[in-house]
């Protein structure tokens, strides 16, 4: 992924922004709108194109159209700000590759501490009986 190429294809918008606020928000448009083309970008490789269309496909548009809004702050500059950042972190949770698992088997003592430990709320309950007269 490369960061810079990807920045420079980004497409904003800048919208009215909904909801209360009075006169000034019918006057300044300080929601900001990004929009990403996964794949037209010249900053992916084919293998990432794939891993984001896959891990992202119910928040892309039928154009594979990545659209992020932001409308926190009144500024349109800050809402900016934003949304890129929330892209890039989009970005990576949608390319990074977890570990495989290794499975591992629990150690001899810890089996054993295990079973003591079972072994000692058994006896525990047992002694809770009323004791058998026969």
């Amino acid at each position: 992924m490369q960061k810079e190429i990807i920045l420079k294809e980004l497409k904003f918008k800048a919208i009215r922004s909904s909801g209360a606020g009075g006169q000034h928000v019918n006057k300044v448009s300080s929601k900001v709108e990004l929009s990403f083309a996964i794949l037209d970008s010249e900053g992916l490789s084919n293998s990432e194109k794939e891993r984001l269309l896959l891990k992202l496909n119910t928040r892309l548009t039928k154009e594979n159209l990545l659209i992020l809004q932001c409308d926190e702050a009144r500024s349109q500059h800050k809402n900016k700000d934003l949304v890129v950042k929330r892209f890039l972190d989009v970005l990576k949770k949608a390319l990074h590759i977890p570990k495989k698992r290794k499975p591992t088997k629990p150690s001899k003592s810890s089996v054993e501490k295990r079973l003591k430990s079972k072994k000692a709320a058994a006896s525990k309950k047992l002694n809770r009986k009323k004791p058998n007269l026969d």
